[in-house]
């Protein structure tokens, strides 16, 4: 570059603000995600085992509501339309998980009775999910 002569411009392209927007997303969203649960909220009854609640793929939730709703995975289902809704919900699955997350105030009966329509359907081995005692969250 010469006295007198126009400056050649550089472009060089500055990715620290988009590595910072990147970043504060991923925080964000790592923060949400627990908190985007299918369903009713349910205060769950406490158990002193339960570390995890298992594999989610492929499992079809079951929640049972203070005033004992129902509802499969986030769809509200009336009880006499339970087996057909979670025949639906199962599809073509070959190996459903189906899991009962039932609200503490519930008397067992009711979960029970859910228990059985869910037999009736051929489905074996229903699941139970507990919060851990102590823990915070529903």
């Amino acid at each position: 570059m010469r006295l007198g002569e126009p400056a050649r411009m550089q472009a060089a392209i500055n990715i620290t603000p988009l590595v910072d927007v990147v970043l504060v997303l991923l925080i964000i969203f790592m923060v949400m995600a627990p908190q985007m649960r299918k369903g009713p909220d349910v205060n769950l009854p406490n158990t002193t085992k339960p570390n995890s609640q298992g594999d989610e793929r492929g499992r079809i939730l079951v929640s049972i509501d203070e005033a004992g709703g129902l509802w499969i995975n986030d769809q509200p289902v009336a009880p006499e339309h339970f087996d057909e809704t979670l025949r639906a919900a199962v599809g073509a699955e070959t190996n459903p998980k189906i899991v009962i997350r039932g609200d503490a105030k519930l008397n067992f009966r009711q979960v029970r009775e859910v228990m059985v329509a869910i037999e009736q359907e051929g489905f074996r081995g229903v699941g139970l999910i507990a919060k851990r005692a102590g823990a915070e969250g529903k």
